[in-house]
């Protein structure tokens, strides 16, 4: 296959646009650029950006058209299948097939072992040293902890190294990209997701109209508990009153029944005679 090769003027302009677009995606540079580069020109592109500090996603660049050739080109169809691994694979993956992969470059193996760290983030976060030694290819605990640090600074995960207990305890690690086979299970998972949601949210309609129809109830509850109160006590007063008037009146009945008194009269027929 045909192909040109980068130009110095391409390398400037790649690093123009890193500059700028380092802070949204790091990798869009190159995707730009591969619009255009083919055959060799895309080889020495997946060089370099599997190179490229901060790039560790590369699923946009395996869709370029340019790219995506170069699986059926055998003189470059290894640079392919490296994109690939770097995209959805690890170092291990690396050791068991390294025939057909081009050889890697320390900064290629330095990110592909980081990359490892992101993928054993998403199943555990606390990574014992030594599980992760084997499975990154390192013996050198010093050479361990490095990468380590390295990979923090490079805001890819973010954790803490607990060298007393031989541990990695891991907070957050960055999303690498999504193998075309796996959509199906992830689209079954947020189907089943969403579901879940559409089961709770209906549920919890239901539980608002029961709600407001106890809220209803009980306010019709009170309302006639509080007619009721009001009634009662409108008929306790007027019993109060009618008693009340009955009192008066019973009492200015026993008044007028009542006989008068008689007044007591002297008779000055009657005096005993005073003794001499």
């Amino acid at each position: 296959m045909s192909g040109t090769t980068l130009t110095s003027s391409d390398n400037a302009f790649m690093k123009n646009m890193g500059d700028k677009t380092s802070q949204s995606n790091p990798a869009e540079q190159y995707i730009l650029l591969a619009k255009q580069a083919k055959g060799a020109a895309a080889v020495q592109l997946i060089k370099q950006v599997l190179e490229a500090p901060e790039v560790y996603v590369f699923g946009e660049l395996l869709d370029m058209p340019n790219i995506t050739d170069l699986k059926s080109d055998p003189q470059h169809a290894a640079y392919y299948e490296l994109l690939q691994l770097f995209a959805f694979g690890v170092y291990g993956d690396y050791v068991k097939e390294s025939a057909k992969f081009p050889p890697l470059t320390p900064a290629m193996l330095t990110k592909l072992r980081h990359l490892t760290i992101v993928s054993m983030a998403t199943g555990q976060k606390r990574i014992p040293l030594m599980t992760l030694g084997d499975q990154l290819g390192l013996t050198s605990n010093r050479e361990l902890e490095d990468l380590i640090i390295e990979a923090m600074y490079t805001d890819i995960v973010h954790g803490k190294l607990d060298q007393k207990n031989g541990i990695l305890e891991l907070d957050y690690a960055i999303g690498r990209d999504i193998k075309p086979e796996d959509l199906p299970n992830i689209i079954s998972t947020l189907q089943s997701w969403c579901d879940t949601c559409d089961t709770m949210l209906s549920n919890i309609d239901q539980l608002i109209t029961r709600a407001n129809s106890d809220k209803d109830a009980h306010l019709k509850h009170r309302n006639s508990l509080e007619t009721e109160v009001l009634n009662i006590k409108a008929s306790l007063k007027t019993q109060a009153q009618e008693g009340d008037e009955a009192l008066v009146t019973d009492s200015r009945d026993h008044d007028k029944k009542r006989p008068a008194k008689k007044g007591i009269r002297a008779s000055s027929s009657k005096f005993w005679p005073k003794s001499s």
